[in-house]
């Protein structure tokens, strides 16, 4: 009979031979992943180089491609001037669009008064000399008085802008600044059916907009998503570039898609005879599919998503008492002689403010969200030295918003769905 033992030195594996700074050494290195992980997750939010804030689109008119060449005594008064005869010629050229002819010559002092802001759009400053081209902003309601038209358009509800662009076949939003992002911060929208909402591609934009994002289909975190933006519904506006050879001519391809659901409604392409021609491609391209979304929100193909925009019921206690109140006295579905009072949601608001520097941004952020029934106000459109457009979530309607202002000591106007304030 052939026995077989183990030896006495044979190893046998057991709880009590782990010891216990085993475990600590397994903690201290599930603390360093752990510190990395945090580490790659704050550097992915805090980059800061491929934010582009979009301009100013409060739903002026603007007139663009003003080209001036002057002189003055200084570079500043040169400069000065520059702007002076690009609201002259920008006014021209505004009356003629809108009306076939050419329009009464208006002095500088008027022209101060219904001009909002300068954009520059490319500019050389000398000694004496200032060549640029400019475009210039006129105030709708005070300037459509004299145009002739009206100051109010009928736009679409708020729609969060995704603009996908592909690169060597990976999709991406904001992981790196691209033409495709630029064009669509730097387009003028205001003129637009469409009422945009872009965001600058900075802090958690990232996290939160991305090409992963356009491919969910459950509406709870999309809704969780366009709360945070005030936004009832996406655009997701996808472009791809392709090279034939280095500086040899380039082609893109352009999708409109629309809502969680990626609905396609409507593709082009372009092209160009090479790379050097790829930023007023792109600027061309955002054109186009702004008519694209246009023409989808006048065929009606642009409906909501009803999933996306339901509101939370307002509970009795969290009611005002006096509202409480008149609740509980409000008729029954039967007592047909009454009608039955509606409770007013959370709303978004477009208000427009001057932001002659940074400080003055955030002061008017924190002024306006300390106001009662402010959900969230953040600025969607940046224009230092002009005008500067924010979205206010606000519970209750635009005249109770207006009221609420009026008593912060701000001066409002009021035109459509967006207030103008000013000190």
């Amino acid at each position: 009979m052939i026995s077989v033992a183990f030896p006495r030195f044979a190893p046998r594996f057991s709880f009590d031979a782990v010891r216990p700074r085993d475990w600590r050494w397994a903690a201290l290195f599930g603390l360093l992943f752990a510190i990395l992980v945090v580490g790659v997750v704050e550097g992915q939010i805090s980059r800061g180089d491929r934010g582009i804030t979009p301009i100013n689109s409060s739903g002026d008119f603007l007139a663009s491609g003003i080209l001036v060449d002057v002189t003055g005594d200084n570079a500043e008064d040169a400069r000065e001037k520059g702007w002076r005869e690009a609201q002259r010629k920008g006014w021209a050229q505004l009356y003629r669009k809108l009306n076939g002819s050419d329009g009464p010559a208006l002095g500088d002092s008027v022209l101060d008064g219904i001009v909002t802001a300068i954009v520059v759009e490319d500019e050389q400053i000398g000694s004496r000399r200032y060549v640029a081209r400019l475009g210039v902003q006129f105030d709708r309601v005070r300037a459509g008085q004299i145009l002739g038209v009206s100051g109010r358009t009928l736009r679409s509800p708020p729609l969060l802008v995704i603009p996908v662009y592909s690169v060597d076949g990976i999709p991406q939003v904001f992981e790196q600044r691209s033409a495709w992002q630029r064009a669509w911060a730097e387009y003028n929208t205001g003129q637009s059916a469409i009422d945009y909402v872009r965001t600058a591609g900075t802090g958690a934009d990232t996290l939160l907009i991305n090409a992963g994002q356009t491919g969910r289909r459950g509406r709870v975190w999309w809704r969780v998503i366009l709360d945070q933006y005030g936004a009832a519904d996406v655009l997701v506006p996808m472009a791809r570039v392709e090279y034939s050879y280095p500086g040899g001519p380039i082609k893109g391809y352009f999708t409109a898609r629309f809502g969680p659901d990626n609905k396609l409604i409507s593709s082009f392409t372009m092209t160009g005879p090479n790379p050097t021609a790829l930023p007023d491609m792109m600027e061309k391209a955002v054109a186009r599919m702004d008519r694209i979304y246009i023409d989808a929100l006048a065929a009606g193909v642009l409906k909501t998503d009803t999933y996306l925009v339901l509101e939370k019921p307002v509970e009795k206690e969290d009611l005002p008492e006096e509202v409480a109140t008149d609740a509980d006295v409000l008729p029954t579905e039967t007592d047909a002689s009454v009608p039955a009072t509606a409770v007013v949601g959370v709303s978004s608001f477009t208000v427009q403010y001057s932001s002659p520097d940074v400080e003055s941004v955030s002061a008017t952020e924190r002024a306006i969200a300390g106001i009662a029934g402010v959900q969230s106000a953040s600025t969607t459109s940046l224009a230092l030295g002009g005008t500067s457009v924010m979205r206010v979530s606000f519970r209750g309607d635009i005249a109770a918003l207006k009221a609420a202002l009026a008593a912060r000591g701000y001066k409002v106007q009021e035109g459509g769905n967006t207030l103008r304030i000013s000190r």
